[in-house]
């Protein structure tokens, strides 16, 4: 039975009180993305509860073997899944050396949880009483900017309530991570290097079969009630982790404050062999940037973004927030600046479907943009579909078809087939309509026949 926990709001999906049976689906319900990278609602700090921790990068993914009973002609090599990457949000809070974790918390007050469609931000507030008795209050603020779309931020406050005391906070990014579908704790990451570069500690890992490389850097700021401070810290480094640390003693009342600039940079749109030095530099510059110019920013192209494609329904408050729900995921799930990506059916919310490219983009999902975005959008996911051609032909010669026939594949990520039922995947023909139509339907809606000859009539 379905548990509606969340409050109507036309703008927000809002969370006021804490259960943790319903933290796993927050987790998804909660998530943000800028078309680029996406990230789950996971919490900063430590959690020991039930969680599924997602980080991941568009167009990254791990070919793992289809497994099957028999073979039959044409059946796809593999299945393809998108790889939890590097978590980059970890934030560790100690309070006199006790770790702050909402499963073991005697007492969670106050919990507040939103995302804020309108401006894509997401906030959590909450008062938590640690077992020894002291209570901390905590907020805070994430995005993933969608203006640039390697830099994710983070503001993140601690308030001693009712004890004066030591606070340490340890900023940290892990790569050895693995997905909850792995077989035996199968690991698809592999330790390139790690350390320091420019003042920014970093970790880059490299994917296994597909070779894809990622480096992530971090920086990190700190206040004391709004002054800043010396972040004088202590670093660490363990397999595929680095973090960096700080403690301070805080007054009751006071509010230690860290914000943390993390650069998400992969060897699809940089050179391998500057990939370190790009990401720390772009983690300085964001950290040089500041928080509240990267939410500036943000928070403006969201704005702009939500002038061409708002619906308003008036008289259905959860109607409209839940269309509202619908354009926020396809807007940061897709931004089209980039042809090689494409549209995952759970878009950044985890990991179901693979993270892969169905035919429901072209079915459902082109005419959004086409009425919402600019005709560059809708155009890039056309030239996805002309640039995977080759791929179509071959699939469709693995059925035997010549003569240059095309059969599009059911499910991919690079134009290949890996879907893992054949059924599904040699029966649902009409996906080759769809594509089709979609060629039909950019040039209808933009007038661009010059599509036709640059490649609409290959595809056709």
């Amino acid at each position: 039975m379905f548990n509606k926990y969340t409050e109507v709001h036309p703008w927000k999906i809002i969370e006021c009180r804490w259960d943790p049976n319903n933290h796993p689906k927050s987790e998804s319900l909660f998530s943000i993305g800028n078309g680029r990278m996406g990230q789950r609602a996971n919490f900063e700090e430590t959690y020991t509860g039930k969680s599924l921790q997602g980080s991941y990068i568009a167009g990254v993914y791990y070919p793992d073997k289809t497994r099957v009973g028999w073979w039959k002609n044409g059946y796809p090599e593999y299945f393809a899944k998108v790889l939890n990457s590097c978590n980059w949000i970890g934030i560790q809070v100690k309070v006199d050396g006790e770790e702050l974790d909402l499963n073991t918390a005697t007492e969670i007050a106050s919990f507040y949880r939103e995302i804020d469609m309108h401006s894509g931000l997401l906030k959590r507030t909450f008062e938590a009483t640690l077992p020894s008795g002291k209570i901390v209050a905590v907020e805070a603020e994430r995005l993933v900017s969608i203006v640039q779309d390697e830099i994710g931020t983070i503001s993140y406050s601690v308030t001693p309530k009712n004890f004066s005391g030591k606070i340490e906070l340890c900023s940290y990014l892990d790569f050895d991570v693995e997905n909850e579908d792995s077989n035996y704790d199968e690991k698809f990451w592999e330790p390139v290097t790690q350390g320091q570069e420019a003042g920014a500690s970093y970790v880059h890992a490299k994917t296994k079969k597909t070779g894809f490389e990622v480096t992530v850097a971090m920086r990190n700021s700190l206040s004391l009630d709004g002054a800043p401070q010396d972040w004088g810290m202590s670093t660490d480094a363990k397999h595929m982790f680095v973090s960096e640390c700080a403690c301070y003693e805080v007054a009751q009342g006071q509010t230690l404050k860290l914000e943390k600039f993390a650069a998400v940079l992969s060897s699809m749109n940089h050179d391998v062999a500057s990939l370190d030095a790009t990401a720390a530099a772009s983690a300085k510059a964001a950290a040089a940037q500041g928080y509240e110019a990267l939410r500036t920013e943000h928070v403006a192209a969201w704005h702009t973004k939500w002038e061409t494609s708002d619906i308003e329904i008036d008289g259905d408050a959860e109607a409209q927030q839940g269309i509202r729900f619908n354009i926020f995921h396809m807007n940061q799930t897709f931004t089209g600046v980039d042809d090689r990506l494409n549209i995952g059916p759970k878009g950044f919310t985890g990991e179901k479907y693979g993270g892969s490219t169905y035919w429901d983009t072209e079915a459902y999902c082109l005419p959004f943009y086409l009425a919402t975005a600019q005709p560059e959008v809708a155009k890039n996911l056309c030239l996805y579909r002309y640039k995977q051609l080759d791929k179509a032909i071959e699939n469709a010669g693995k059925l035997g078809f010549t003569n240059g026939a095309a059969l599009y594949p059911m499910v991919t990520m690079n134009g290949e087939e890996c879907h893992n039922e054949w059924e599904i995947t040699f029966e649902e023909i009409h996906r080759n309509a769809a594509i089709a139509y979609g060629v039909f339907d950019y040039i209808r809606h933009t007038q661009d026949w010059g599509y036709l000859a640059e490649g609409g009539f290959e595809v056709l």
